[in-house]
């Protein structure tokens, strides 16, 4: 059984929203222009971490670590998330996830904080094509951080723009990385997704929907 708690933080990619698809998509164009095979499962390496260390682990995939300068690497991320970005600007609100909105509405109406704690750097044009930014009390995500999950910098800042203390946050996550983060912040972590392949939560849920308050 959770305890109460005062502020239920989200991460966004595969927990509301399930823009992995087009992450992955946009990653294997940029590797078949490099060359090399990007797969699903090479794919899974990349949930949760920053832009910059998915290209890292992208490079050692292909064989390339070390072959390029930071300009030419800073050159990579940008082309990624250019292309990224075309995808998700095509979003609609029915590729939000099984019970996330009507979760999010019934915290809400129970006088619930909400707030996002996500990597992504594009999480507010996300939220705009799913129209739910008027659902969350604040987004931290990867313009407002320094430091990549499992650091639980993200989380922190959430809890501390609203006030609330760590014991009283509960964080939804679908990426190990980010049940370390939120364990790391001594915030309750639900997993979202297979027991399996989560370890150290409180609780795993298949999807929100399946999360009763």
């Amino acid at each position: 059984m959770i305890k109460s708690f005062k502020l239920a933080i989200f991460d966004l990619d595969g927990v509301i929203v399930d823009t992995a698809k087009y992450h992955y998509l946009a990653w294997r164009e940029l590797a078949n222009k490099l060359g090399f095979e990007f797969t699903h499962a090479h794919n899974e390496r990349l949930k949760g971490v920053s832009r910059w260390r998915s290209l890292e682990i992208l490079l050692e995939i292909g064989g390339l670590e070390g072959k390029f300068s930071e300009s030419e690497r800073n050159a990579m991320a940008t082309e990624k998330n250019v292309k990224y970005v075309e995808f998700i600007s095509k979003l609609e609100k029915d590729e939000i996830l099984s019970g996330a909105k009507e979760l999010l509405l019934a915290m809400r109406e129970k006088g619930i904080k909400t707030a996002i704690g996500s990597a992504s750097k594009n999480a507010p044009l996300i939220l705009e094509r799913l129209e739910l930014t008027e659902l969350f009390d604040v987004i931290i995500d990867g313009n407002k951080t320094a430091a990549a999950k499992p650091d639980p910098e993200v989380f922190v800042l959430a809890a501390v723009h609203l006030g609330i203390s760590p014991e009283d946050c509960i964080v939804f996550e679908d990426a190990q990385a980010g049940i370390e983060a939120a364990v790391a912040a001594k915030m309750t972590a639900i997993g979202v997704g297979e027991e399996g392949n989560l370890s150290g939560a409180e609780m795993y849920i298949k999807d929100l929907s399946e999360f009763k308050m």
